[in-house]
């Protein structure tokens, strides 16, 4: 479900990268889902191989979000470069404004930059980080049982 709520919002946002990668999980939960029911160890060791490419995609979305080591979250990398959209958060987040700035004849009318958010609880990176956080947390909980 945690991985539906977050496909849902990566949609809102036009954000490719992702989208491809939580339909993959959700595809390979089910797969290993099915193998646990029916005892198939080839479709675990894939659920196994998978959730840990999972948690690195995860790893690498937290560090793109916060920037660390040269990453910016201001680049088109989630939309392949296909597209100026970003984190459906970034305008939609607990709290914000949105209001509309007249854009500058330089730029394109495909840019979201002419776009002002104010007032915004918590910053849309820290939503990002917090959503793959606890995608990392489901993905070890259900990897390893206590």
């Amino acid at each position: 479900l945690a991985a539906l709520e977050r496909q849902i919002f990566d949609f809102l946002g036009y954000q490719w990268a992702p989208i491809l990668g939580n339909f993959l999980h959700i595809i390979i939960v089910i797969l290993g889902l099915f193998g646990t029911i029916q005892y198939r160890p080839k479709y675990i060791v894939v659920y196994s191989v998978w959730t840990a490419l999972w948690v690195a995609w995860n790893v690498f979305i937290i560090c793109f979000y916060l920037e660390v080591g040269g990453l910016s979250k201001d680049t088109d990398f989630m939309t392949f470069n296909i597209s100026m959209h970003r984190s459906w958060w970034r305008e939609h987040g607990p709290g914000c404004v949105r209001m509309e700035v007249p854009a500058p004849a330089t730029r394109s009318l495909d840019d979201h930059s002419y776009i002002s958010v104010t007032g915004c609880i918590v910053e849309f990176q820290y939503l990002e980080v917090i959503h793959s956080s606890y995608q990392i947390l489901l993905a070890v909980s259900m990897t390893c049982p206590l």
